[in-house]
């Protein structure tokens, strides 16, 4: 079995931008994502609370131009006024052709 080599990039944001950072991922190619409620603290304290509810971690496996394009378009809509952030993970896939458009 061949094993490929993708850029998984995991996202966390606040409840509100879930549906579009997926657009978002979606918009640059990505062919799925997982997305699961999460909750913690940072430098902006807890976050978590009743109204706001759980924040959102969205993963997904790309190629690496993918990656750096979500990435960019995070940045020039999202991080500079939401809470949000975002790491990038080498990664090795097995099937991982699933995961190429």
């Amino acid at each position: 079995m061949k094993v490929v080599p993708l850029t998984k990039i995991t996202i966390i944001t606040e409840n509100l931008l879930r549906d579009r950072i997926v657009a978002l991922i979606r918009k640059h190619g990505a062919t799925g994502y997982t997305a699961t409620k999460v909750e913690g603290e940072g430098s902006r304290g807890v976050r978590a609370s009743d109204w706001e509810g759980r924040n959102d971690r969205i993963e997904t496996l790309v190629s690496a131009e993918v990656a750096e394009a979500i990435i960019e378009d995070l940045n020039d809509n999202y991080f500079e006024d939401f809470a949000v952030i975002a790491w990038l993970s080498e990664v090795n896939v097995l099937r991982g052709t699933k995961f190429i458009s």
